[in-house]
């Protein structure tokens, strides 16, 4: 579920999930096996590509290329992100839109530096406007719905894994049981290589067009990825307070490139990600570079409401979806049982990117909303990226 969602009537929700539901045959509790011999996938053409950024060039010109590439592609992504939301009939969803729509042009005085220029020069290396633009990133700050794994290998190595779902209630194709934004997606999607003097500052997974960063590794120091979190307090409050001229809210996606750039240790990521003020609640799970470095930082908008640690949880891994771990989930979102099954059933002796793929890779923590799986180990400084489709019968989300 989004923030928008939970501005829905719940009797109107309820009634699409079971339709779906009925659709696919499947009914939560899932009995599904945690799957083995997943990785490497044996389809290559599914490793994302990478593309490397030059954070010497002036921002305008850092996206050109590749602004230039896909522009087309973003221009009909957007259109399809607009209709769907113009269809849930949400006035504030709307209203957002079409003011951005008309204003957008004047807006990047608004917008934090570097990040309003790189936005501008997408809009002219891609023939959007800017406030088309501001609107293609909103989406990717508030539809995410995700699993996140950190994990210790007997010798105190750390992994840090996660599935990227997207595009829930974003047209549902009943012939194909598949959701159509998340089709659509999966071209996007690419590693960046964020360089500065021709030398590794960070990698980011990305969708093209979207600046900030939900999945990422800063080599040797620590790996961080963000899973929404639905709170009635969301992010579109906090988009509201941004265009009336609240500034004090700081954009995710800015947060967390920030924190790549600026925070040179675990300890410093974890105080930023705490701290700052957000447009939109949040998951951090973050993953440092030594024994026990692992946590899941549950935000609300304003700070931290819970700062949950590896220790704490008593395990060699800690593992987010998009629930307060001391809460229960959602009964037809129920993706945290089983991962944590199929971790347990890997044990720590097969911590390591092909165990952990095969955790995400296991029906429903992989789902038709999932968009790609991503590795990251902090010691080697690796990313790796690969598309992920769920074959039918699989959960829609």
């Amino acid at each position: 579920m989004t923030n928008l969602c939970l501005k829905m009537n719940q009797a109107a929700i309820i009634p699409v999930l079971m339709v779906i539901v009925f659709v696919q045959g499947q009914v939560p509790p899932f009995k599904e096996t945690c799957v083995t011999n997943a990785y490497p996938p044996s389809e290559k053409s599914h490793l994302v590509p990478t593309y490397v950024l030059n954070l010497d060039l002036p921002p305008t010109q850092r996206w050109q290329n590749l602004a230039k590439d896909k522009g087309s592609q973003i221009k009909t992504l957007l259109k399809k992100f607009i209709e769907f939301a113009e269809d849930f009939g949400n006035g504030t969803v709307n209203t957002i839109i079409n003011y951005l729509n008309k204003q957008g042009d004047s807006m990047d005085t608004t917008l934090p530096q570097p990040y309003a220029d790189e936005m501008r020069g997408i809009a002219t290396a891609s023939g959007l406007g800017l406030g088309e633009v501001i609107i293609y990133n909103l989406f990717y700050e508030v539809f995410t719905v995700c699993t996140s794994i950190v994990a210790e290998d007997n010798a105190g190595k750390l992994f840090h894994a996660r599935n990227l779902d997207f595009g829930l209630f974003l047209g549902w194709d009943i012939k194909n049981h598949t959701w159509e934004i998340t089709e659509a997606l999966r071209p996007m999607i690419l590693n960046v290589d964020y360089q500065k003097g021709g030398k590794t500052v960070f990698k980011a997974v990305h969708y093209a067009g979207y600046i900030g960063i939900l999945t990422a590794i800063k080599p040797g120091v620590f790996t961080l990825s963000m899973n929404e979190r639905f709170d009635l307090n969301g992010g579109f409050i906090g988009i509201i307070e941004w265009i009336l001229g609240l500034r004090s809210g700081q954009w995710m996606g800015f947060l967390t490139r920030d924190t790549l750039l600026y925070s040179n240790s675990y300890e410093e990521a974890k105080k930023n990600l705490t701290m700052t003020q957000m447009l939109a609640p949040a998951y951090f799970i973050v993953g440092g570079n030594s024994t026990g470095q692992g946590c899941v930082i549950t935000r609300d908008r304003n700070k931290a409401v819970d700062v949950w640690n590896m220790a704490d949880a008593g395990k060699w891994y800690i593992l987010e979806t998009n629930y307060d771990h001391w809460k229960s989930p959602l009964f037809i979102d129920d993706r945290r049982t089983p991962a944590n099954r199929c971790m347990q059933n890997m044990t720590q002796n097969n911590v390591g990117w092909p165990g952990i793929f095969n955790v995400l890779s296991s029906k429903p923590v992989l789902n038709k909303l999932t968009t790609y799986t991503a590795l990251m180990q902090v010691d080697a400084g690796t990313l790796e990226t690969w598309l992920q489709y769920c074959p039918d019968p699989c959960w829609p989300f």
